[in-house]
């Protein structure tokens, strides 16, 4: 069976110093979770810039980068499933991203896409696979797999029937390049997530799972309410069905990344609620 995980960028805001952290992560524990996804630059000292931008996104990084996060993941008996890297440090620092993984116990660094990057545009995501390539073919021989993590960028058309997913699926090479599917953004775009991942197959390694839906109660000022994160099986996806296809394509872990609309505002209370759909699905 997968592993069951939480993404550490649910816990910015409650890993701000070391005893906090040690109580978030063993509240994660607790909840029946036995993962967790690291970020590298949530395990290394942020920039004040990438701080602000996570901030302005809803999803605060905080100052968790100064703490011993091999201790304290160690500490709560939590495996680290793979770690984010943005593909330049990949690309100027591919062995220290092979040992890094190598300290942390796993086998896989995942890219979570592109920023100032034109999705739209055919030549530059021709590009993008192959510089995906390239990495993952560098990351193999220190024994680590690249893995892709889409949003809903990359569900803008390149050409009148194909996707920048479409093309990055067709263009990158299994042996060096595999996937970690995101359902929560296909669907936010209006794309059939369920038939993306029976596409994906094997490839599709590690799962993101999320929910969405309204969180409203009572009467409704307009017809038209905005959609956001939930709690798994809260919202309106059919994420059983998501979750017997990616057991069924073999992933190494399902991945808890909710957003900023959590409930009773408390990103701990979200994923013990949600560890509830998890233990009956997973």
């Amino acid at each position: 069976m997968p592993v069951r995980a939480v993404q550490q960028i649910m816990l910015g805001t409650v890993t701000t110093n070391e005893q906090q952290a040690r109580e978030t992560l063993a509240a994660i524990r607790k909840a029946g979770y036995s993962g967790i996804e690291l970020n590298g630059f949530m395990i290394r000292p942020t920039s004040f810039l990438v701080r602000m931008m996570t901030k302005m996104a809803g999803m605060p990084v905080g100052r968790g980068g100064k703490l011993d996060w091999k201790a304290l993941t160690r500490e709560a008996g939590l495996s680290v499933v793979s770690i984010h890297e943005d593909l330049g440090t990949i690309q100027r620092e591919p062995d220290t991203v092979i040992r890094e993984a190598e300290a942390f116990g796993t086998n896989d660094a995942v890219v979570t896409g592109m920023y100032r990057f034109d999705y739209s545009d055919q030549a530059a995501v021709q590009k993008l696979a192959e510089d995906l390539n390239k990495a993952g073919e560098r990351l193999k021989q220190g024994g680590v797999r690249l893995l892709y993590h889409n949003h809903n960028c990359e569900f803008r058309k390149v050409s009148a029937e194909k996707t920048a997913y479409g093309l990055l699926m067709e263009e990158t090479d299994p042996s060096f390049v595999n996937f970690e599917f995101d359902s929560y953004w296909p669907t936010e775009a209006g794309v059939d997530a369920l038939a993306l991942m029976r596409q994906l197959g094997g490839r599709m390694r590690l799962y993101h799972i999320n929910d969405r839906g309204s969180r409203l109660s009572g009467p409704a000022m307009t017809p038209i309410l905005k959609s956001d994160s939930m709690e798994l099986g809260d919202g309106n996806m059919n994420l059983p069905a998501l979750v017997e296809q990616a057991k069924a394509a073999g992933v190494d872990a399902v991945i808890l990344e909710s957003h900023k609309n959590w409930v009773d505002h408390s990103p701990i209370r979200s994923l013990e609620r949600s560890a509830e759909f998890l233990r009956r699905y997973v």
